[in-house]
């Protein structure tokens, strides 16, 4: 697979009809085609983590009321979706589909809750209402992080996410994978000292693969790791993940740059007050948008083996970039 890199755009193939050779009435019925979806997937999923997470009781009360909150704080489950979407490609079912696609929100919104953190992020609006550290406090920001990470692992375990306990240990090992030192976490140390560094563009590809884009790839080949997808298969699932991970971390930086907080949902201008390279500082607006635009062309022609079942996997990347928050 080609990567951008500070020099020319990578190649791509030919373009998905959601994509830069659509029409703007094409694009605008995929894009509302795909809101409808993600709509509908983020309330079934928002059943299915009201079921899973506990509710609050007893001394420890506190904690799972903070879990809840930032888990139930709104927002797309656009990782819920992609775990989902590409379960039904293999013909996993639902049940087992939305329980992976639950542990990884629950992770997901763990890293958020660490980020905003003031020794991390020291942010104080999510989604568009108090971050957790500021609605409790920080030390029950950190517990409610701590209990949203280790119960992802417990979801994924329990014998109910499937009857095969092989693809059940093989969803852990990878979930831990794409959240430890080599993923999530080892991105979120490379950010932390970025500041210190002039990082080149194929630094900031590493440091987003690693800290955005791991738990993306993640979401993608847990379908199939569900369904007994190939080797070949869960390559084609990695491919796709890594060009829609790094168009989303694009398309975010863009929003970081050209929004506003009311519309974005979350504080803006950060990354430049922080003095944190990215590729849109990098390259330029223009310049980014294009390379966005190349790569999500290049993420939905990954799936064409698998023909109309993908094509709100193949929207998707297209969805990202006309999104404001």
């Amino acid at each position: 697979m080609g990567s951008v890199d500070s020099g020319q755009a990578p190649d791509v193939g030919k373009a998905a009809d959601s994509g830069r050779t659509a029409t703007p009435e094409a694009r605008a019925a995929a894009n509302q085609r795909l809101g409808a979806a993600l709509d509908a997937c983020a309330k079934e999923v928002e059943q299915t983590l009201d079921a899973l997470l506990p509710r609050p009781h007893g001394p420890q009360g506190r904690v799972q009321e903070a879990m809840r909150y930032a888990v139930f704080a709104g927002g797309k489950r656009l990782r819920p979706f992609l775990t989902l979407q590409s379960a039904a490609l293999f013909g996993v079912e639902r049940r087992h589909a939305l329980r992976a696609a639950a542990a990884i929100e629950v992770l997901h919104t763990y890293s958020l809750v660490h980020d905003d953190l003031p020794a991390m992020d020291d942010d104080d609006l999510r989604r568009g209402r108090p971050t957790t550290h500021r609605q409790f406090d920080e030390a029950t920001a950190i517990l409610a992080g701590d209990g949203l990470l280790t119960i992802a692992f417990e979801i994924l375990g329990d014998a109910a996410t499937h009857p095969d306990a092989a693809r059940r240990a093989a969803l852990v090992c990878a979930l831990a994978q794409a959240s430890g030192s080599e993923g999530m976490i080892g991105g979120q140390m490379i950010d932390i000292d970025a500041p210190h560094h002039q990082l080149t563009a194929d630094e900031i590809i590493n440091l987003q693969r690693k800290k955005t884009g791991a738990l993306f790839e993640f979401c993608c080949v847990a379908g199939g790791i569900l369904g007994g997808a190939s080797a070949a298969e869960l390559e084609a699932l990695r491919d796709y993940a890594r060009d829609f991970g790094l168009a989303f971390q694009v398309c975010d930086d863009l929003i970081d740059v050209l929004s506003t907080a009311e519309a974005a949902g979350k504080q803006v201008g950060k990354d430049q007050a922080q003095g944190k390279a990215t590729l849109v500082s990098l390259w330029g607006v223009e310049r980014a948008r294009v390379e966005a635009e190349n790569l999500a062309e290049r993420a939905a022609g990954v799936l064409s083996a698998h023909g109309s079942a993908a094509d709100l996997l193949r929207e998707l990347p297209f969805f990202l970039l006309d999104r404001r928050n």
